[in-house]
């Protein structure tokens, strides 16, 4: 299989973003079997959606992000995920910077 976008790591997530010529974005969630059982899974993905809801505005629009959770995902603390997600989609270079919004 070939990749026909780019990779993006952190410890507890990893961001694989691609152009997908629309204008919105497509996010994608996705937590594998070395996650843990189907409730560990579930878990993750939540815990992932919850932490990229206030971020969907703040996106520049026209690409498809899938996140793939990690295994330490499941114990890190809330605002780290979030945090985490901030980092690797600033690093992708698809946050748009509101004057208005302090953070």
């Amino acid at each position: 299989m070939r990749l026909l976008g780019r990779t993006h790591a952190h410890p507890l997530l990893v961001l694989l973003v691609a152009p997908n010529d629309l204008p919105v974005n497509r996010f994608g969630v996705i937590a594998g079997r070395s996650i843990g059982n189907a409730v560990k899974r579930n878990r993750a993905k939540r815990r992932l959606r919850a932490a990229l809801e206030p971020l969907y505005r703040q996106t520049a629009p026209g690409f498809d992000l899938i996140f793939l959770a990690r295994k330490p995902l499941l114990q890190a603390p809330y605002p780290e995920l979030q945090t985490a997600v901030k980092q690797l989609l600033s690093r992708a270079g698809l946050v748009i910077v509101d004057e208005r919004d302090p953070d």
